[in-house]
């Protein structure tokens, strides 16, 4: 059993691009902790939290690297994907319809990311590259909308002038300016708290690959 995760973990950092150090540093260990215990069994078992985060990593179940068995399937939250005009670039008026199937999210997953009510929970798509590099056109965002409080460095979904907006914001002066990552777009100051509404926090994004 030891072994087939050593060398199920082998496969996926190889399948992936990855090499052990990468894979290392991600669990914040020393460069030579994933090859140590793949190579030479040291240590003998992977630790929770460490194959927690591998299993997310790599988007596979935690009983592919020596967790709970799959008999025993983790909990999911069904999760609506939703059409809000949420924009990242000029701006959509908010119409707000449901888009295909829900995604199911792991709850253990969900409360890593310090969700407290699913029921807040929706997906929506990106539009607009104002977000690039780190969001992109056409991404799926898990926004979380029992949560507008602002987090200095977060991303939030933000309702300005009618618009629904993903963007960074900060606090300036008595006022706020919300941001964009692509800095081929301008900062837009808010001088007027009452025309912001932060809608929600954005929690994890997700793409198809082409």
């Amino acid at each position: 059993m030891i072994d087939d995760v050593r060398s199920s973990l082998d496969a996926l950092i190889r399948d992936s691009g990855e090499d052990y150090s990468s894979i290392s540093r991600l669990l914040g260990r020393n460069p030579a902790y994933i090859q140590q215990f793949i190579k030479r069994g040291t240590p003998r078992r992977l630790a929770e939290e460490d194959r927690r985060s591998l299993a997310a990593y790599f988007r596979v179940p935690e009983a592919r690297l020596g967790g709970a068995s799959a008999q025993r399937p983790a909990s999911l939250a069904a999760i609506p994907r939703v059409e809000i005009g949420a924009s990242a670039g000029p701006g959509g008026i908010a119409e707000i319809e449901e888009l295909g199937a829900p995604i199911g999210f792991d709850e253990a997953l969900l409360r890593e990311l310090g969700v407290r009510r699913t029921a807040a929970l929706s997906i929506i798509r990106v539009a607009g590259d104002s977000m690039e590099p780190t969001l992109f056109d056409g991404d799926d965002i898990l926004v979380d909308r029992g949560n507008a409080t602002l987090k200095p460095g977060a991303i939030h979904v933000l309702r300005y002038d009618d618009v629904l907006l993903v963007k960074r914001i900060a606090r300036k002066g008595r006022g706020y300016v919300i941001d964009s990552d692509n800095k081929a777009h301008a900062a837009i100051p808010v001088e007027d708290p009452a025309q912001l509404q932060i809608v929600g926090r954005v929690l994890w994004c997700g793409r198809r690959l082409v």
